[in-house]
């Protein structure tokens, strides 16, 4: 049994409470109940939880069919505080916090002793399809306690929030990691929709020969999904690696759940990296749209200037103030001069267009 807890009110504030704790989560009876906690109700169970591990000849004995109790904690980094809560009361492994200082956004899944340790990209809370609109979250999954913390509000831990919420309880912790990698692929799924969407427009427009500078937006596109390859595609083979040798408290409905989450978590990974192809050949045949356009404007340009060059050789010439000057005395020498001209232009016009004929 754990000590009673002081209350059962979630604290208030997203941005955290006064140990920079965004939400808490007791998961109790085989994940079908979950009690809202504060930081300081946080604190009691912990020290609950080590109390009773310290003394197990004391402990009631666990039913192997009914998981333990556990406790989610989602800490806002940006507060002061949130590190040096989870260093005092978490116990938690010396390189997870390594790996909060030395800012390393690669995506990775390891396994320090008994404990799992990852760290996660993914898209922000108001994602609005920018490259800069992903950031990074840590957990560590101890059988007890999980522990998340994050920068910037993102819209995976979010979902799970409310799920939890709404009663979709995870059994055991790493439950809860599987759920929430489920939770991840389901955003990139969004995202793919998304871009999906947006690329469709863009060929379409492009068939309908209405550019409207949409090459910028295709370039955005793909810097966007570039960024997601790269930061997200070591995901499955870490969890894979983890797999090979879990810890020992991890059951195998939970070692299969995180190989079928990861398998979906490459599907989509597959699908962005089409994508990718994709918006690549639609920015060839706009390059290919963009420079047939400019060599008609220079061709256009070029017979312009062809044309022109028969009337300023001879008004060049005609216009120079000496004697000698060809049909200078005569009534009909303006339409003689107008007739060379016209030849000549055709002539010149005929010579310019002979070529294109030809192709």
């Amino acid at each position: 049994m754990t000590a009673p807890l002081a209350s059962t009110a979630p604290h208030g504030g997203y941005g955290g409470d006064t140990a920079g704790l965004i939400c808490g989560y007791l998961m109790q009876d085989g994940g079908h109940h979950a009690r809202p906690l504060d930081s300081t109700e946080a604190v009691q169970w912990l020290d609950a939880h080590r109390l009773q591990g310290a003394a197990p000849d004391t402990a009631a004995p666990q039913d192997p069919a009914q998981p333990a109790a556990f406790v989610w904690l989602h800490f806002n980094l940006a507060h002061a505080q949130a590190v040096r809560w989870m260093q005092r009361h978490a116990d938690l492994p010396y390189a997870f916090f390594e790996a909060l200082k030395d800012g390393s956004y690669s995506t990775r899944i390891e396994r320090d002793d008994d404990a799992l340790m990852g760290v996660l990209n993914d898209a922000h809370f108001d994602f609005a399809f920018e490259p800069s609109d992903i950031a990074t979250l840590w957990i560590c999954v101890l059988p007890h306690l999980v522990i998340t913390a994050r920068a910037h509000p993102l819209r995976s831990v979010d979902a799970l929030r409310t799920a939890v919420r709404q009663g979709h309880t995870p059994r055991s912790s790493v439950a809860l990691l599987e759920q929430l990698m489920r939770t991840q692929a389901a955003g990139l799924v969004d995202i793919v929709r998304g871009v999906t969407q947006r690329i469709d427009g863009i060929e379409d427009e492009l068939l309908a020969g209405r550019l409207n500078h949409k090459r910028a937006r295709l370039g955005v596109l793909r810097r966007l999904l570039v960024r997601l390859q790269r930061l997200l595609a070591p995901e499955p083979a870490a969890l894979f690696r983890l797999l090979a040798h879990p810890p020992h408290w991890m059951g195998a409905e939970d070692v299969q759940e995180l190989r079928d989450s990861t398998e979906e978590f490459s599907v989509v990974l597959r699908d962005m990296q089409g994508l990718q192809e994709r918006i690549k050949l639609l920015q060839e045949e706009l390059a290919a749209s963009v420079q047939e356009a400019n060599s008609r404007s220079l061709f256009v340009l070029t017979v312009v200037t062809v044309l022109a060059l028969p009337i300023n050789i001879l008004t060049g010439l005609l216009g120079m103030n000496v004697g000698g000057i060809p049909l200078a005395g005569s009534e009909h020498g303006f339409w003689v001069i107008v007739c060379i001209l016209v030849v000549f232009t055709a002539v010149a016009g005929w010579l310019a267009l002979r070529g294109t004929r030809d192709n």
